[in-house]
């Protein structure tokens, strides 16, 4: 277990003792941004969720880790009354033994597969991490590489020197503090304690961490990827002038802790697919029910009482 900062004892009479909180609470530090922006209601982020449900299906990539998470809002039935169950992958041993253990990732495994997935293509960075595994079975393996060679194994997702210098501090940051070559110590600590973790690695930003978060973690965090920002502007989330840093901090207030995953999911999802609602999404992984009207336009200029009454 990581060292706590202790704190300093009062020498006279004690004031009265803050509320106590779960190690895991999802807590946003930051204040929202936008205290006056309405937007999204509970009930909008629902109905959003559902449209995209209806649309696209619960996206297979996603469905592992889904399966994971026990406070989630129930997926509503499908037009045929069945409801999507994601099956359930095999549980973790503990160890981030390089993916070895089974389909569910380590924490490390899911930073670096983060990392990879960094200004490229999901069949890019699936490649390079595919390859890292392939030359570097396990992490120590990694560590011990020349960073020529790791650059190698990843070079197909673009950015190797970068990407491999990133991995190359984060394994030896590790090490040095923590002896082993291992993250799930993350898992015993809170939001903002994994947040404050995370940052001191050198490259690791916000969203990388929010993903952590989200998907390695099972915590009740919204990263903002391109896809998400650019939807949550579209349909009017957030004032036109936000940036992704206040759209992430207002989007994590506002919307329903048991709805962020599946809606971040569906987010993504949809603004890979959908031409209408982002810039260039869908010219290269075309649907047939792209052809259908995005629904997201039916709440471009919505008003928050429509979905209060």
């Amino acid at each position: 277990m990581p060292n706590r900062r202790k704190r300093k004892q009062p020498q006279l009479h004690p004031p009265p003792s803050p509320p106590s909180k779960s190690p895991k609470t999802n807590t946003v530090s930051q204040k929202d941004p936008y205290p006056n922006h309405p937007r999204p209601t509970p009930e909008e982020c629902r109905s959003v969720r559902n449209d995209l449900l209806a649309l696209h299906g619960f996206p297979k990539e996603f469905a592992k880790y889904r399966s994971l998470r026990t406070n989630l809002d129930p997926i509503p039935l499908l037009s045929n009354g069945s409801a999507q169950s994601p099956a359930k992958p095999e549980p973790f041993d503990g160890e981030d033994s390089g993916g070895a253990c089974g389909p569910v990732e380590s924490v490390l495994d899911g930073l670096v597969s983060t990392i990879l997935s960094q200004n490229t293509t999901d069949l890019n960075s699936q490649r390079a991490f595919a390859s890292l595994k392939s030359a570097f079975p396990t992490w120590e393996d990694v560590f011990e590489a020349e960073s020529k060679a790791l650059e190698n194994a990843i070079r197909c997702g673009g950015l190797a020197p970068t990407k491999a210098a990133c991995i190359k501090n984060l394994l030896s940051c590790l090490l040095e503090k923590k002896g082993k070559l291992c993250l799930e110590y993350l898992r015993e600590l809170s939001v903002d304690e994994i947040k404050t973790e995370l940052s001191l690695f050198k490259g690791i930003g916000p969203k990388t961490v929010a993903c952590v978060l989200m998907f390695q973690l099972q915590q009740d965090d919204f990263p903002v990827d391109t896809h998400v920002f650019q939807i949550a502007k579209a349909v009017g989330w957030v004032p036109e002038q936000a940036d992704t840093k206040k759209t992430y901090l207002h989007l994590n207030q506002r919307i329903p802790n048991e709805l962020k995953f599946d809606l971040n999911c569906l987010l993504f999802t949809h603004g890979k697919l959908c031409q209408q609602c982002t810039k260039g999404g869908g010219t290269k992984q075309k649907r047939e029910s792209d052809d259908k009207s995005c629904p997201l336009l039916n709440y471009c200029n919505i008003s928050k009482s429509e979905f209060n009454s």
